[in-house]
């Protein structure tokens, strides 16, 4: 991109200096900001038949609420180590934990972790090649562990006093000497939704940082250089957790005993579950989520985004006599991959390796014209293992409605590369239709999009989108002009864009290679099975169960990944007995160690539900 001032940036400033009406949305707590409501203590009944936004896995022991619990379990210790992720408010647990002790009599001697971070500067000169520079959004992914955050010689000076009980705290706090400080380990989790609520409200730091920043730097750190160093510490300390604490509630967070924490995971890596989805408003953002899902605040201008199973960022819920919890979907991947994954966990590892969200554009916008980075890109720019090749399942749509995607035939790169530009600097409308191909969007179709595939939903489609994984490394090209939910222009990728695109993929190769044409691959008495077709570069399948009364479905020793995309309530069946219901629009899970399972309807009319899966030729290591 040459030097140039885009006039969008001219009316952004303006925008920003513009007076603000107050929403209507929940911030109405200063720790957070966002339109979507703190998680419940006790778990609300969503209306009859509705999509539940408060999923849970029966927990194998008791939830405690409050401080209280925790203070009695590490008063009968001399020492406690109490360690957790970033984003906890650190100084409202101790005040509340400590307040709780002290009712019990015991005056308790806090020592802070901080006390043993390297200097700032010392810090930020450290991860600073992992943060891309000037770059907006993207970075490399961080290769070193926590403690390299940390000064050795203070870590090993932080000693407990002669207290009743001494408590070593804070981000990291495992990483003091355990043998001088033998004790339980309490890990407090927040999950990263509400990292970026708090982030957004200024009122938690990166790693290391004593002061918030911008949201979006503050993300950016968070995703490439945060967040792989604590959920490798995290994933060493998880055998060992005494005590396991949901901290997203400040007053009230909610507790677990480790080992019944623990019991709870291996009993998900073998039996159907839903994580729990989160959901955000954007720019192009529609209508139809915000009229299905009844449980979600209607104050909210749209909800472009249901992050139905995002594994880096999802929670997991767990429930005890209605008492909720909610922990790391990491957290499952850590203690059990193996059981989740089957034969892919030797390819995967720890990394779940396939994403279902949501796209709504009904009553909204275009979403950017867009592309996803080539395999050796995204792993040599970025750090990443795989790439984000994505599907477009049609869940609704409107009239009309159509779906950009690959290119018209004939398409010259310069020109295309030349009127990009142009656009991008003189704030001028690109003619998209002129160079991208347009294809007609019917509900239950299923578009392929392999890397480097230009592409975007247009208005008015519900888009379950099928992906690999990764899910922030999106180049745009054009974005209509538009600006952010803040008023400023959002970050073009042109250069990246036009290095990652496939040409190739134009004309008549488009509706030949990137529309699938579904097959019927097996029927039984009231159902059949459909088989959708992905792109040879794609390492993940899709098939489509259509079902009257029920259908019966073996893993493989394949985890599936499946939408109820029509009819339902469905009612999912293992021979261990584990059972779950699932509404119409919910996304769930079942484990590869889960066997076979059955798909039961409990509807009127027909069920159909997509099930997505790693291809069985695509399960090892490259």
């Amino acid at each position: 991109m040459p030097p140039c001032v885009n006039p969008l940036i001219k009316e952004a400033g303006r925008r920003l200096a513009e007076p603000r009406t107050p929403g209507t949305k929940s911030k109405i707590m200063s720790f957070r900001k966002t339109t979507q409501d703190l998680l419940p203590s006790k778990r609300p009944s969503p209306p009859d038949g509705a999509y539940d936004l408060y999923p849970a896995f029966p927990a194998a022991g008791e939830i405690y609420p409050g401080f209280g619990y925790l203070a009695r379990a590490l008063a009968r210790h001399r020492h406690a180590v109490i360690d957790g992720y970033a984003g906890v408010l650190w100084s409202d647990f101790r005040q509340g934990l400590d307040a709780a002790l002290k009712a019990l009599g015991v005056e308790a001697e806090w020592v802070c972790i901080d006390d043993a971070l390297l200097p700032e500067h010392e810090i930020e000169r450290h991860v600073a090649p992992y943060l891309g520079g000037d770059d907006p959004i993207f970075g490399m992914r961080f290769d070193g562990e926590l403690c390299a955050f940390f000064d050795a010689a203070r870590l090993k000076a932080l000693r407990p006093g002669g207290a009743k009980l001494s408590i070593c705290y804070g981000c990291g706090a495992a990483l003091c000497n355990v043998e001088v400080w033998a004790g339980p380990l309490v890990y407090l989790d927040v999950p990263k939704n509400e990292i970026q609520f708090r982030a957004r409200a200024g009122s938690v730091a990166n790693v290391g940082m004593h002061k918030a920043t911008d949201p979006k730097p503050a993300y950016k750190r968070s995703y490439f250089v945060d967040w792989p160093a604590l959920n490798a510490h995290k994933r060493a300390l998880l055998p060992r957790i005494g005590y396991f604490v949901d901290a997203q509630r400040p007053s009230e967070p909610s507790s677990m005993v480790g080992a019944d924490l623990r019991a709870t995971l291996e009993r998900m890596a073998h039996a159907p579950f839903r994580p729990r989805p989160w959901f955000e408003p954007g720019p192009w953002g529609g209508q139809w989520l915000k009229k299905k899902v009844p449980q979600l605040p209607q104050g909210a201008a749209n909800y472009a985004w249901s992050f139905e199973l995002i594994a880096p960022e999802n929670g997991l819920l767990v429930e005890h006599q209605s008492r909720l919890l909610e922990c790391s979907f990491d957290l499952l991947m850590f203690h059990a991959h193996e059981a989740v994954l089957g034969t892919a966990a030797a390819r995967f590892g720890f990394d779940f390796p396939i994403r279902f969200d949501y796209l709504d554009t009904v009553e909204g916008g275009n979403l950017s014209v867009q592309c996803h980075p080539r395999p050796e890109f995204i792993r040599s720019n970025f750090g990443e293992p795989f790439t984000q090749d994505e599907t477009y399942y049609i869940l609704d749509c409107k009239p009309g409605a159509q779906v950009y995607l690959g290119f018209r035939e004939g398409v010259d790169p310069q020109a295309f590369r030349a009127a990009l530009e142009k656009s991008y600097r003189e704030a001028v409308p690109l003619d998209a239709e002129r160079f991208v191909n347009v294809e007609p969007a019917h509900k239950h179709y299923l578009f392929l999009i392999p890397n480097g595939t230009i592409h975007c939903s247009g208005a008015g489609n519900v888009v379950l989108e099928i992906s690999a994984t990764p899910y922030i490394f999106t180049f745009k090209m054009y974005d209509w002009q538009r600006l952010d939910l803040d008023g400023r222009p959002r970050p073009l990728n042109i250069a990246r864009a036009m290095d990652n695109l496939c040409f190739g993929r134009q004309g008549p190769k488009v509706r030949a290679e990137l529309v699938s044409v579904p097959r019927e691959i097996a029927r039984g008495d009231g159902w059949k099975r459909i088989r959708l077709p992905t792109h040879r570069a794609h390492f993940y399948d899709v098939e489509r169960y259509e079902f009257i009364t029920a259908v019966d479905v073996r893993s493989e020793d394949a985890c599936h990944v499946l939408n109820v995309v029509e009819g339902g309530p469905v009612r999912v069946e293992t021979s261990a007995g584990a059972g779950l219901r699932v509404n119409y629009a919910e996304t769930f899970v079942v484990p590869a160690a889960a066997g076979s399972y059955r798909l039961v309807n409990t509807g009127l009319g027909e069920a159909k539900v997509i099930k997505a899966f790693v291809k069985p030729e695509c399960a090892r290591p490259c």
